[in-house]
């Protein structure tokens, strides 16, 4: 098993933090990986982005430029990298931010309102945490106590308290794609 996936979004939005806490979760299931963040000088409001390739064997190169899997979190990003998906892949948006829609009719569509889901539980950055949730039910890439063991390494110790939340956040995720087959 190979996957190979890309998150994109606005810096701010745990694109970077989501990608590596998959990584340290494909870690611990002692797979390969390979983790290569992009982001502009800003801080928060610039563009992110981020590989994440999960292989149960060696990974020859990390520079790829199609998909199994893209993760949209804004417009720009959907618009930039709805044509980076390999035909018959994935392609999940956060449908709270997007205002064109993908239109590719070769590839799995995956609107998920996360952002909307993450204001329902009071706290905006869980959102990335939804996204993940959502991917991991749709792609059985690593499992979820992974996540959690991968989180407890990439968020800070002053954050730990937030786990619980997370982890509400993953399984929101995981519901709200519940009715949709794994692929």
């Amino acid at each position: 098993m190979t996957h190979e996936l890309l998150i994109a979004g606005f810096g701010g939005q745990g694109v970077l933090s989501m990608g590596m806490t998959l990584g340290y979760a494909a870690m611990i299931e002692k797979k390969e990986i390979s983790w290569m963040p992009s982001y502009g000088p800003e801080m928060r409001g610039g563009t992110a982005n981020c590989i994440v390739i999960v292989s149960d064997k060696r990974i020859s190169s990390p520079i790829i430029t199609t998909f199994d899997t893209v993760i949209a979190l804004n417009q720009p990003s959907l618009d930039k990298f709805e044509k980076a998906v390999k035909p018959g892949g994935l392609l999940m948006y956060d449908s709270t931010n997007i205002i064109n829609p993908p239109t590719r009719t070769d590839i799995d569509v995956q609107p998920i309102a996360a952002s909307e889901e993450a204001s329902n539980m009071k706290n905006s950055k869980i959102m990335n945490m939804i996204v993940l949730g959502a991917f991991l039910a749709r792609k059985d890439v690593v499992a979820l106590n992974s996540v959690m063991g991968g989180l407890k390494k990439v968020l800070p110790d002053r954050y730990h308290h937030l786990l619980p939340l997370n982890e509400q956040a993953l399984r929101r995720g995981q519901e709200l794609v519940a009715h949709v087959e794994q692929m």
